[in-house]
């Protein structure tokens, strides 16, 4: 019986582990080729085009005043650009406050609301007078070139353009994670995927579209979250190349419990799986019949689990072996646990790499068991809106990046 099950018990470990080889090795290309990525440097914008500065706001009271008064102050000329908050469920001071500043205050009222609708309903309000798109979460602060940079990428001719989402804030192990979290998602999925030729990733703010086709993908939304990836695959289905600007700041609130944390990635988790299942066919067909390499990638990007649960399991596994299993098996985990450390370390900006890092290393393994909950509780986290509420103490930083992006943190 023994002999029987251990051929069954060895094929079952090379099947784990070509699975798990293809991640980690789709990360370590990314790794490597975000390392030589370059900002792209365009020149002054001929045409100062319009701007709508869409900021949904769901119950964002303690954020949403100071996030619109500093939207204000762009070095970008006041009379082309607007600040549209769309005010779902604010106080009534809150709003009577946005209505005395130069803001448009778009009211809206939802049975289920959600991010989709509250942009849909305020585009429709404010007409088409409008060149580019430009959405914020309600805690998003930019940095002052911020419209000056985006509308520079359009000029040279891009369609979408991300911006650079770095943290507001770390002032908890939970936040320093999410920060080292966004930030080696950048170097993967934006600088890693430009340098390679194909499109950035959307992350869900700080991001800028042609005002009419953002509008017209738009009302073809039907899920609860996940907008962005639904953008993204429109634009890589289509050929329409999506810019990163790593220079172009756009200063965003992190987590500060892993309770917050894990509810929020269940979000996301779900939403990869409901676009995975929507576009593995079409972005199969793409590939075959158009080398469509960027709608193929980006789609099966989905069925990659979460890179810090990608660690956690690559590092139990290898450690398991190591202590009971001692074999060429072992050596095959091992190398790829090392494979995958070298990825995250070249990911990491330099400016993380402090005292800091060891207490928020810490608190890892509870990031881990709380990713792997939020997995088995997936089922129907995209049919509800789940709220990430923001407070007004977390630090706030200057508007202007010092060395390496580091806004003073």
């Amino acid at each position: 019986m023994e002999n029987m099950l251990l051929p069954l018990f060895l094929g079952l470990n090379w099947l784990l582990w070509g699975v798990i080889a293809l991640m980690v090795v789709f990360l370590v290309i990314l790794a490597v080729a975000g390392v030589f990525r370059r900002n792209p440097r365009f020149s002054p914008a001929s045409t100062q085009r319009r701007i709508a500065v869409l900021i949904p706001s769901y119950k964002e009271d303690q954020v949403i005043l100071e996030v619109a008064a500093d939207a204000l102050h762009q070095d970008y000329p006041s009379e082309r650009y607007d600040v549209v908050v769309i005010a779902d469920s604010l106080k009534p001071e809150t709003v009577a406050t946005l209505r005395s500043r130069p803001i448009k205050v778009i009211e809206v009222k939802f049975d289920k609301s959600t991010k989709a609708k509250s942009l849909n309903f305020a585009m429709e309000a404010i007409g088409n007078n409008y060149d580019i798109a430009l959405v914020l979460d309600a805690d998003n602060l930019m940095a002052e070139n911020f419209l000056t940079l985006i509308n520079n990428a359009f000029d040279a001719g891009f369609h979408a353009v991300q911006g650079h989402r770095v943290a507001k804030n770390m002032n908890t192990p939970v936040a320093i994670l999410d920060a080292i979290s966004e930030e080696i998602n950048n170097h993967f999925f934006r600088k890693g995927y430009r340098a390679l030729g194909l499109s950035s990733s959307l992350i869900g703010s700080g991001m800028a579209f042609d005002y009419r086709m953002y509008k017209s993908v738009m009302k073809t939304v039907d899920a609860v979250g996940g907008f962005d990836k639904h953008l993204e695959l429109f634009f890589t289905s289509n050929r329409l190349m999506v810019e990163f600007l790593e220079d172009a700041y756009c200063y965003d609130e992190k987590v500060q419990n892993f309770e917050t944390l894990g509810n929020q990635r269940r979000r996301w988790l779900s939403v990869q799986f409901i676009y995975l299942g929507r576009h593995a066919w079409p972005a199969v067909k793409a590939l075959a019949t158009n080398l469509n390499v960027d709608y193929f990638t980006r789609t099966w990007q989905q069925a990659q689990i979460p890179r810090i649960l990608l660690l956690g399991l690559t590092t139990l596994i290898a450690m398991a072996a190591a202590f009971f299993w001692p074999s060429v098996e072992t050596k095959a985990w091992l190398g790829l646990w090392a494979l995958l450390v070298v990825a995250f370390v070249l990911s990491v900006p330099m400016r993380f790499y402090n005292k800091q890092l060891i207490g928020a290393l810490m608190q890892l393994p509870a990031g881990v068991w709380r990713m792997f909950l939020s997995l088995i509780k997936i089922k129907g986290a995209n049919k509800t809106f789940i709220h990430t509420a923001h407070t007004a103490t977390a630090p706030h930083l200057q508007k202007k990046p010092g060395k390496n992006g580091n806004a003073g943190v």
